[in-house]
Parts: structure tokens; sequence; C-alpha cells
């Protein structure tokens, strides 16, 4: 007996159409160009999930260089300072401290130089 896609396709197409919503021109309507446009969406979703990651990490980084800097100190030795005091914060944390309570960061940044100037100079 042959076998017809006709409801599973229409299901299928609308699915589509419905998930490129809001593209615009043929991009939301006609089903090849909806169907292209939906792969290329995928895989910049996927990639980009990943930079995102990156990005803040980079963006916690400058906020920290930043307040750092107008204490005095450069972020390298700021972060070799507080691994040698091993104090384990991460950078989202810092950078949230160096905004929201300065005075929590300044206290950071005393641990860290006391740190650098117990070891001695290599």
């Amino acid at each position: 007996m042959r076998v017809r896609k006709g409801p599973s396709r229409r299901r299928a197409r609308k699915r589509l159409i419905k998930s490129v919503k809001g593209n615009f021109g043929a991009r939301g309507s006609l089903v090849k160009m909806a169907s292209e446009t939906l792969v290329r969406a995928r895989a910049f979703a996927y990639a980009h999930r990943k930079l995102k990651k990156r990005e803040f990490r980079a963006l916690w980084i400058t906020r920290i260089t930043a307040a750092c800097r107008a204490r005095g100190i450069s972020y390298s030795v700021f972060i070799h300072g507080l691994l040698l005091a091993k104090v384990e914060l991460n950078r989202k944390s810092m950078s949230e401290l160096a905004i929201h309570a300065p005075h929590v960061f300044d206290e950071l940044v005393k641990i860290a130089q006391a740190e650098l100037s117990a070891v001695p100079a290599a």
C-alpha cells in the first residue's frame, strides 16, 4: 500500500515556519529559505553560547584591572598575590566586589600586597 506524508509533512512545515517567525521577508515564510535560515541560526546560537563565556570573563578581568589600577597595583600582580594567599574567589565575584563593595575589594588588595611582601624576591 502506498503511504503519503500529507498531515505529517504539513505539520513539519508549520513547525519550521513557526520556529523562524520574525525573520525578514521570505526567510520567515518560504520553506526552503526558512530551513536555511534555521540551520544558520542554530549554528550561530551554538557558537555564541561558547563565545558568551569568553566575553564575560574578559569583561570581569577588565573591571578588576580598572579597580586594581585605581589602587596602584597591576592586575597580574594582584592575582598572583591572591594565589599566594590562597584566596579562592572567582573573577566574577571579584568584579562584583570591585563595583558594589569597594571596601571589601580594598581588603583583597591589602591581602595580596601583604602576601607579596612576605615572599622574598626571586
